[in-house]
């Protein structure tokens, strides 16, 4: 005769073996019913060492170049490391740049009025080479034989007269450039010449502006900036905008609404797209608008040059 306490072991055993085999043969619903995890989301965004700024005068520059000294004076009080420099020494101080970057990285500035403009492009090839990036580069009426942007340039602006001739280079950018450009022509202000372009406080403001914001700027796609390049009109001030971006015309949408929608001028719209400033827009096509490095004050201030000598140079 079996032992009872045998019997029910026995039956505890089957019963545990036969619950296990089903289980096994029917998939928990759970499973089959489970989102995929959600990808985590990116880490936040580092803000980047204050800008290392190098200005360069032109030419004869403590006597012509006296608004890069004024420039300086003003980073230098906002906080900035700020240092202007005859452009005869553009290579050793591109050397010690270098250095500098490689000893502690921080975003690099170069800006630069006539000769001094050529001797930014000149340090930008060699931090190039030394695969190092420079964060902006803002010329100033350079000289005619200003080389081209090259592609470790993440921004350019370029303020210029194209009938210059102590300056007027029209700097364009390598092929391939990814960064973000824009080229402003002055030439049909008539109080702007070659020996007052950089001494105008509003352009001063505008730059003190961007160098403050560069290193909170997170890494942008630089696949959708497009390039903008403006005759400015006469008697318009210039608005340092950073590039331009494809906006879609949504129905309804006129030049003078998108225009108003993003605080641009009307005439920047008409002159990135090829349009007339009442041209007819149909939903589904694209239109370049001018955008700021950040967006821009609610008014944006436009501040008159000093004034010119009768003839420009």
């Amino acid at each position: 005769m079996l032992d009872p306490r045998r019997i029910v072991a026995l039956a505890a055993i089957a019963l545990l073996a036969f619950g296990t085999g089903t289980a096994a043969a029917t998939p928990a619903k759970s499973k089959t019913t489970a989102a995929a995890p959600a990808a985590p989301p990116p880490p936040p965004f580092e803000p980047l060492p204050p800008p290392k700024i190098y200005l360069f005068r032109g030419a004869m520059g403590p006597i012509f170049s006296t608004g890069m000294d004024r420039l300086e004076e003003k980073l230098t009080k906002a906080g900035f490391s700020a240092n202007v420099y005859e452009f005869t020494i553009c290579r050793w101080i591109g050397d010690r740049a270098i250095s500098s970057y490689k000893e502690s990285p921080a975003p690099i500035v170069l800006i630069g009025h006539s000769m001094g403009g050529l001797c930014s492009i000149v340090i930008s090839e060699m931090a190039a080479k030394e695969n190092i990036p420079i964060s902006l580069v803002i010329v100033i009426d350079p000289a005619h034989a200003t080389g081209d942007v090259p592609l470790n340039v993440e921004r350019f602006i370029n303020i210029f007269l194209s009938d210059s001739v102590l300056g007027g280079g029209d700097v364009v950018a390598v092929p391939g450039f990814r960064g973000h450009y824009a080229s402003y022509d002055l030439k049909e202000n008539s109080r702007v010449s070659h020996i007052n372009i950089e001494k105008s406080d509003d352009i001063h403001r505008q730059i003190i502006e961007m160098v403050t914001q560069l290193p909170r700027i997170p890494p942008q796609a630089q696949a959708d900036a497009v390039p903008l390049r403006y005759l400015v009109p006469p008697d318009t001030l210039v608005e340092l905008w950073d590039s331009g971006v494809r906006v879609p015309v949504r129905r309804g949408d006129t030049m003078e609404s998108i225009a108003a929608a993003n605080r641009v001028p009307l005439w920047t719209l008409a002159q990135s797209n090829s349009l007339p400033e009442n041209a007819q827009l149909t939903p589904g096509q694209t239109i370049i608008v001018p955008r700021h490095l950040t967006p821009p004050e609610p008014a944006a201030a436009m501040a008159t040059p000093p004034a010119a000598p009768a003839a420009r140079r």
